[in-house]
C-alpha cells in the first residue's frame, strides 16, 4: 500500500473547485472524495447510488457531504458564552444571524493517509473569532462490502479544556429511484421544536401525550412525498451501542441505511425541494448524524470537552441492501 504524502500546498491551475479529488474503490463500492471540507462527493454499490452525486467542479451544495465542526448545524446569533465572557462567531448564516455549521465547511484538508478503498484527511481548526481554541481534526473515509465507514476524529492541542461537537451532512438515495417515491424511517423518539431562526426552542417525546402537528414521527417509515423536514431527531436507536439509525427504501426492496456510533445522538432531516442537480433541481433527502443538537455550543446539551492533550474518535456509515437480502 502506498506511504502517506503530503497534500499540496496550493491547488495547481485548473484544479477542481473542490480541491485534490480521491477515487476509493473495493469491490463493486465506489467513492469519490473532495478535499474541500473533506466531502463525500458520491458513493455506490454495484452502480447502485446511495447518496446525491456532486461534481468536483462545484462547492458542495446546500452542505452535500460535508463535515460539521467543531459544532453542527446553528449557533443562535453567532454569540456562546465561555467562562462567562460572550464568544463572538462570524455570522454565516446572514438570512438567519447564526453561525452554520462549524468551521471548516470552507477548508481544504491535508493527506494522512491514502489506500486504495481508504483515504485519511486532516484539518487543524484554529483560533480565530470566537473560537480561542487549536483543534487537529481527521476524517477517515473506508470502504467495506457493501458501503462505507466514516471516522471522525480530533484531538485539543490547546492549553485548556475546549467544546466539541461534530456531524456530517451526507443526502441519501436509493440509485436512480426518485427521492419522492421512497419510504423514510427514522429511529428517533423525540424531536426539537425550532424558532423561525431554526434554533431549539423545546424538545417533544413522541410518546409523552397527543402528537402536536409538526410532531413527525418517522419510526414506522412515512412517504417521503410531501415531508417539509428541517427538524433535529434525538434518542435514537443507537442509544446502548452501534445500531441503524435511519434508512431509505426503494418500492423494489433495496433500502440505503445509515448507522452510527452511540456518540451520534441526533438526526437532523432536511428534505429541500430544490437541491441542484444537473437535470434540474428537485427534492432531496438529508440524513445528518450530529453529536450533539443545533446550538449546543449555548445549551450544552450533549457537547463533549475535551481536556488539554486528549483525543477522541467515533464512526457512521451508510450500507446499501437488496431487498431479498436485508
Amino acid at each position: 500500500m502506498p506511504a502517506a504524502t503530503p497534500a499540496p500546498s496550493s491547488a495547481a491551475p485548473g484544479s477542481p473547485v473542490s480541491g485534490t479529488q480521491y477515487l476509493l474503490e473495493r469491490g463493486t463500492v465506489r467513492a469519490e472524495i473532495a478535499s474541500l471540507g473533506a466531502a463525500l462527493r458520491s458513493l455506490s454499490v454495484s452502480g447502485t447510488l446511495l447518496t446525491e452525486q456532486v461534481g468536483s467542479d462545484i462547492v458542495a451544495p446546500m452542505g452535500c457531504g460535508l463535515v460539521l465542526a467543531p459544532w453542527p448545524n446553528r449557533v443562535r446569533d453567532a454569540v456562546w458564552l465561555l467562562d462567562g465572557e460572550p464568544q463572538l462567531l462570524d455570522i454565516t448564516e446572514p438570512a438567519l444571524d447564526n453561525a452554520s455549521h462549524g468551521l471548516l465547511r470552507n477548508t481544504g484538508y491535508r493527506l494522512l493517509e491514502r489506500r486504495d478503498d481508504a483515504v485519511t484527511l486532516g484539518a487543524l481548526i484554529a483560533p480565530q473569532h470566537g473560537w480561542p481554541f487549536l483543534l487537529d481534526t481527521a476524517v477517515r473515509y473506508a470502504l467495506g462490502d457493501d458501503g462505507i465507514t466514516v471516522t471522525h476524529s480530533v484531538t485539543n492541542l490547546s492549553g485548556r479544556p475546549a467544546p466539541w461537537a461534530v456531524g456530517a451532512h451526507p443526502y441519501l438515495r436509493v440509485g436512480e429511484v426518485p427521492s419522492e417515491q421512497l419510504t423514510v424511517t427514522l429511529t428517533g423518539a423525540s424531536r426539537l421544536e425550532l424558532d423561525a431562526r431554526l434554533t431549539p426552542v423545546a424538545v417533544h417525546r413522541f410518546d409523552s401525550g397527543p402528537l402536536r402537528p409538526d410532531d413527525i414521527d418517522l419510526r414506522e417509515g412515512r412517504p417521503a412525498a410531501g415531508l417539509a423536514l428541517n427538524t433535529g431527531y434525538g434518542e435514537l436507536a443507537n442509544r446502548d451501542g452501534r445500531a441503524d439509525i435511519a434508512w431509505l427504501d426503494a418500492p423494489d426492496g433495496r433500502r440505503t441505511t445509515l448507522w452510527a456510533d452511540p456518540e451520534f445522538g441526533w438526526i437532523q432531516a432536511y428534505t429541500p425541494s430544490d437541491f441542484p442537480r444537473r437535470g434540474g433541481p428537485g427534492f432531496a433527502i438529508a440524513l445528518e448524524p450530529m453529536t450533539a443538537p443545533p446550538d449546543a455550543l449555548n445549551s450544552g446539551t450533549d457537547l463533549i470537552l475535551l481536556e488539554p492533550g486528549r483525543r477522541w474518535e467515533a464512526s457512521w456509515g451508510i450500507r446499501f441492501s437488496e431487498g431479498t437480502t436485508r
